[in-house]
């Protein structure tokens, strides 16, 4: 008979997080010539900014980046932000023109949400007003913009990692990114979608598994879906499809579960 193990033995959520701060809007360093600075350090960061120009683009398709680093090698948030490159041209005391400075190397290279520039600036001891200041402007211009991110995030770590709809959300939140944007990048995510990637993903594992016996089976693919997000109720059926496709006897897995 198939012992019976709590499906959260399995997964592994990752905690979440509050949503990042929002701030006011405004101008940085204050009046016209503060703006045009902005865009003029936008146009000049172009190939390492998160969404090409220094517009704010729409968010179906249009904030896409060459991909997104696996956590494995090396913390998205861009490691610590005491880092060389962090501080390297940081202008000395003007915490406006520092805040920029921060942001602006941050961003190169690697996209960021409004919350982890946040953190950095923080870390940074720039002032929260100035803070909010440049990262309300950085917004306006485009080079943040968590509705693009969290599209790009979907895509790239679904398709890359096989990642389900309730990991990616999960992963989301801990950046900072707001409910409602999370809801509607990870809603573009079908079912169906869903379900062809956990085939694939138990089809590449399924060899590996020949010769152990039924139960260790089942429990070592139906917990490997769940670690990446999959709900119990499709990581049994795929699993229990899979292994009927090679012959297992497979009568009364999904009325004992897993």
């Amino acid at each position: 008979m198939t012992r019976r193990t709590d499906w959260a033995e399995c997964a592994h959520p990752v905690a979440s997080q509050g949503r990042g701060n929002r701030g006011d809007g405004g101008s940085v360093g204050g009046g016209d010539a503060g703006s045009d600075d902005v865009r003029g350090e936008a146009d000049a960061h172009d190939e390492g900014t998160p969404y090409g120009d220094g517009r704010a683009r729409g968010r179906r398709g249009r904030g896409r980046r060459r991909g997104f680093r696996d956590p494995a090698e090396g913390p998205q948030d861009g490691g610590s932000f005491h880092s060389s490159r962090a501080e390297e041209g940081e202008p000395p005391g003007d915490p406006v023109e520092r805040a920029r400075a921060i942001c602006l190397r941050l961003l190169t290279g690697t996209p960021r949400t409004r919350k982890q520039l946040a953190d950095a600036l923080r870390k940074r001891e720039i002032p929260e007003d100035v803070a909010d200041q440049v990262l309300s402007r950085f917004e306006e211009v485009g080079l943040i913009d968590d509705g693009a991110f969290a599209d790009a995030w979907v895509e790239s770590r679904h398709h890359g990692r096989g990642l389900a709809r309730r990991a990616l959300a999960q992963e989301l939140r801990t950046k900072g990114v707001d409910t409602s944007l999370i809801d509607e990048a990870v809603g573009r995510l079908d079912v169906e979608q869903e379900e062809a990637t956990a085939r694939e993903l138990v089809a590449r594992k399924l060899r590996a598994t020949r010769g152990l016996d039924r139960d260790k089976r089942l429990r070592r693919l139906a917990g490997m879906l769940a670690r990446k997000g999959y709900s119990e109720g499709m990581a049994l059926r795929v699993v229990r499809q899979a292994l009927e496709a090679e012959g297992e006897e497979t009568q009364g897995l999904e009325d004992e579960g897993f």
